[in-house]
């Protein structure tokens, strides 16, 4: 992350419905990928030294997932076509797994 922020600036993930890019969360320069009501945001990623990356969701694509932990992960590999690190030899994929109960109860009733 902290390559493509320093090559692009501050940036922002949106988790792909499954369209061309398969279901590949796509990386995005902050301000150039517009979202709106059929999105959700999902939270911020805090990593040291780097603005917070704001991470979204489809709604229906949220609607599938409510209750799975996503994992953003960078792997060696061929990026998404219009993702930033395709240039660096990288993709990112999202990894899940259901929440466990006591996740399930923190986080208490998901209504979308």
């Amino acid at each position: 992350m902290r390559t493509v922020v320093a090559q692009h600036g501050p940036v922002m993930f949106h988790q792909s419905g499954g369209c061309c890019d398969g279901s590949a969360p796509m990386c995005y320069a902050q301000g150039t990928f517009l979202t709106g009501a059929a999105d959700v945001h999902l939270g911020d990623l805090q990593i040291p030294g780097v603005d917070p990356v704001p991470v979204w969701i489809g709604r229906l694509q949220f609607g599938a997932w409510k209750h799975t932990r996503l994992t953003i992960d960078a792997v060696p590999g061929r990026g998404a076509g219009f993702s930033l690190e395709g240039p660096l030899g990288l993709r990112f994929l999202t990894r899940s797994r259901l929440f466990t109960p006591e996740e399930v109860e923190a986080l208490g009733e998901l209504e979308f």
